[in-house]
């Protein structure tokens, strides 16, 4: 056929098999064997709702700044106005960062204050709300991407599929997941787009044999105008991830390019269309948000990879070795899962693969999906390691996929079920939850917990001025989505990058916090003991050359600078009034041991 078919002129028999028949198949028509919605699915849906929200509302440790500096600051200034008290960090102020992430979470807290006020709501009671919106907003998140991860082995195993059964086992069970995926990082948004556009994508497409496309595509009426909005939501999702992280083109570039290279001219021409079609709206969307977030026209995105490509400014904040992600990022990934990831990579790539010959026949071909799915992973991980500064959640979206993968290795192993089979699955699952309960609820929770203290304090005394300073390096605890209230003033040590250094001075460029930790006592000697009037006035980040901080109300630092801190304070009247344990141990010595508070206080106060 010369023309790409319309929705309307579709054919209802079995003719032009070679032109629209193709074409629906990439749309991906409905087949035979397509997943219909059951009852019990929606209550799976729910149940994980309530899981997640479980997960969400108990964590209390930290694990990256980024969880509260690249979403939920700018959220909050976005909701309660730049007089709020949010620390809007450099990345911002450069425009390197996308505002639809935050922008989630603002309306999120418009949606929990708003009712507040007009009830008229203690102030405690408004503070704790805010503090369970983003979580639960999350959660919900952390919760649709379970069931994406599931919906997507149901297409790939077939419904009834005990490999299915076993992905979602695997997303519930992993540690990585309860201690990540409900924290409002970007990351974690991406992961639940991915995995959600990637089961919508046409893997039905993929196939080495095209008499089995056309075959798929005859069987039932064709239903295009529906197949169409599906692929259009998977393409939708796709871009949104990219605008969201950059990075994440590489996902889909492995994804779609053997789509492109097994498609006949028509379907190849149709798949562009609606990927450039969809690609347009999601970057006019981006756009527009920008626009009205940063007062100007600009692209985020090409600023982003300005940034970590042009300038190499990335390692700034930590460079890793080339087989981080294979020695750390996957083991911590995927923890007792890694052997069954790396089984079921190994046989997909080898293009062996099994599932339940009982379950339903698969709605899509699994070998070449999860050959797919696996090159995937393989070049991701290939080409990110080639970047100087690595993270784990670089890669969490690869975690559904991984998922996918080592279910069929772990069903193999533990079917038949023998005694000894089951002793070792309990063992797996009881590590499982060790891992996941040390992580959300011991390791690095001194850092929330002070927060609950110094809003307490201010909750007990409202009249009375509260002012903070953080001895400790910086993002070291979250800020105003912690602290809520903008009458508690607080400063801390700052971390800009050398942005506009030349390449060969940036060895010898030292942050405030370095230089506070080159000499922290001669440091406070430096730039304390100023005004209040000052600090109110200008701004503690806007303090000019020479001018000095006022000693605040409240000290925070980690107790290896007790003895330092305790020398500086020596005639200012400051006093222990708080200790929380933090953590163990830590890879940044700064940030060893608990974190302690000091008070200063009157002569008639006592201390507590």
């Amino acid at each position: 056929m010369s023309s790409e078919p319309d929705a309307q002129d579709v054919p209802t028999t079995d003719a032009s098999i070679e032109g629209p028949g193709h074409a629906a198949a990439l749309l991906g028509a409905d087949t035979g064997n397509s997943e219909t919605a059951t009852p019990w699915s929606h209550t799976i849906l729910l149940h994980l709702i309530a899981f997640r929200l479980l997960n969400a509302l108990t964590i209390r440790t930290f694990f990256q700044p980024d969880e509260y500096f690249q979403s939920l600051e700018p959220a909050w200034q976005m909701s309660f106005g730049v007089g709020s008290g949010a620390w809007i960090t450099w990345e911002w102020r450069s425009r390197l960062r996308s505002s639809i992430h935050p922008g989630l979470f603002a309306v999120v807290y418009q949606g929990f204050s708003s009712p507040a006020n007009i009830c008229n709501a203690q102030p405690a009671v408004r503070a704790e709300l805010l503090l369970a919106a983003p979580k639960i907003a999350q959660a919900i998140l952390a919760a649709l991407l379970d069931f994406a991860n599931w919906k997507f082995a149901r297409r790939t195993f077939g419904q009834g599929s005990i490999n299915a059964w076993a992905t979602l086992a695997l997303t519930v069970c992993s540690p990585w997941q309860w201690f990540c995926s409900t924290r409002t990082l970007s990351n974690c948004l991406e992961t639940t787009i991915t995995a959600t556009a990637l089961y919508h994508w046409p893997w039905e497409c993929i196939s080495a044999d095209p008499q089995i496309l056309c075959s798929t595509a005859r069987l039932g009426a064709y239903r295009l105008t529906s197949s169409r909005v599906r692929l259009r939501i998977s393409l939708l999702l796709a871009a949104l991830a990219c605008v969201l992280r950059p990075t994440n083109l590489l996902i889909w570039l492995c994804i779609s390019i053997p789509l492109l290279w097994s498609s006949r001219p028509l379907s190849r021409r149709l798949l562009i269309r609606e990927a450039l079609l969809c690609g347009t709206y999601v970057l006019a969307f981006s756009a527009l948000c920008d626009r009205l977030y940063y007062h100007t026209w600009t692209l985020p995105q090409l600023q982003f990879l300005h940034f970590n490509l042009a300038q190499d400014l990335a390692v700034f904040y930590g460079r890793n070795r080339p087989d981080y992600y294979l020695t750390e990022g996957l083991p911590l990934l995927l923890t007792t899962a890694l052997p069954f990831a790396v089984l079921g990579l190994l046989r997909a790539l080898l293009g062996r693969h099994d599932y339940d010959s009982k379950s339903s026949k698969p709605e899509v071909p699994p070998g070449p999906v999860l050959k797919v799915l696996a090159w995937t992973v393989v070049i991701v991980i290939a080409v990110l390691s080639l970047v100087s500064h690595k993270e784990v959640r670089f890669i969490y979206p690869l975690l559904p996929i991984l998922n996918i993968l080592a279910a069929g290795p772990l069903v193999s192993f533990f079917t038949p079920g023998t005694a000894s089979r089951k002793a070792i699955l309990a063992i797996l699952v009881f590590v499982n939850v060790i891992i996941a309960g040390y992580t959300t609820q011991i390791h690095q929770r001194g850092v929330i917990d002070v927060l609950h203290y110094l809003r307490h304090e201010h909750e007990q005394s409202p009249q009375q001025r509260v002012s903070v300073g953080f001895l400790m390096p910086c993002h070291s605890t979250p800020w105003r989505s912690h602290l809520i209230y903008p009458e508690i003033e607080a400063w801390a040590l700052t971390c800009e990058p050398p942005i506009g250094v030349p390449l060969a001075e940036r060895d010898r460029y030292l942050d405030e916090a370095d230089q506070f930790y080159l000499n922290p006592m001669a440091w406070m000697k430096m730039n304390l003991g100023g005004s209040h009037e000052d600090d109110k006035q200008n701004g503690w980040r806007n303090l000019t050359e020479g001018q000095k901080r006022g000693w605040p109300q409240y000290l925070v630092f980690f107790d290896q600078l007790e003895g330092v801190v305790k020398e500086a304070t020596r005639g200012h009247a400051y006093k222990g009034s708080w200790r929380g344990f933090n953590s163990h141990w830590h890879d940044d010595w700064r940030r060893r041991g608990d974190v302690v508070v000091y008070k200063k206080i009157q002569d008639a106060e006592t201390v507590r």
